[in-house]
């Protein structure tokens, strides 16, 4: 955790302050790549999810082309204060921590954490039945800070660079549970790799606000918030969202 502040502050410390896309006619949208289905690669290699279709989204709106670029989570916020791309839509939570970095928008979606554990497991969410569970989450992630925060010493946390990973070592039984956001999780568990389990308890964490990420100062915020609107009032944003989800994340 101290590492991560450490990273999030150099990174402010680097900023060109003033500067802003919005003059630009091609702006770059930079993403993940790897949490699906708000981010991913398909087979063939291109780069798509619910962020990504709602970064071309605003991009139509605010008329200029958008090419997309992914990131590791990692780095994703140095890379973005790097100019690798303008701006940030990889389903990130806004947090203060972040806020010393980067500028958020208005959020584009609300999240929660849930855990997930084989069906079933004796399996309860509560501190005393959790003491010394094996429970994984990706790293410099809100669920691996939230177990950071509350149950540091009480579970054996094993921190992950992408969530494909974490469920990698859950079916392969490295670990007792997973916490994540509960969309994700709910994609995972259609597929026939997250078939054999299922949502534990109730969301620990359900008011998880989604933005996207510009460089401090930079006014593409202004635009991308006034086309995040336009989206939203011109059921743009709903069209998206029931491709992906039978429900509202808005």
């Amino acid at each position: 955790m101290q590492n991560y502040k450490k990273i999030l502050l150099a990174a402010a410390a680097t900023l060109a302050f003033g500067t802003s896309a919005v003059a630009a006619d091609k702006l770059k949208l930079g993403t993940e790549g790897a949490y699906p289905p708000f981010n991913l690669i398909d087979a063939s290699g291109q780069v798509g999810g619910f962020d990504v279709e709602i970064g071309q989204a605003l991009c139509a709106k605010m008329k200029v082309e958008c090419e997309v670029v992914t990131s590791d989570w990692d780095g994703i916020i140095p890379a973005l204060n790097a100019k690798k791309f303008d701006f940030l839509i990889a389903s990130m939570s806004i947090t203060e921590e972040r806020k010393v970095a980067v500028d958020f928008t208005e959020p584009y979606y609300t999240n929660k954490l849930q855990f997930v554990a084989p069906k079933g497991t004796d399996f309860k969410t509560d501190k005393a039945s959790l003491q010394d569970k094996v429970i994984g989450a990706q790293r410099a992630t809100i669920a691996g800070t939230w177990l950071e925060d509350n149950l540091n010493g009480v579970v054996d946390l094993k921190l992950y660079d992408t969530q494909e990973n974490a469920y990698l070592d859950l079916s392969s039984g490295r670990l007792d549970g997973i916490l994540a956001d509960s969309f994700v999780q709910w994609e995972w568990l259609k597929s026939d790799a997250g078939k054999s389990f299922e949502f534990k308890g109730d969301p620990v964490f359900d008011n998880d606000k989604i933005g996207i990420a510009v460089r401090k100062g930079d006014e593409l915020r202004v635009k991308l918030n006034a086309a995040l609107a336009e989206i939203v009032a011109d059921g743009t944003y709903k069209k998206i969202n029931d491709k992906y989800f039978p429900f509202s994340i808005y």
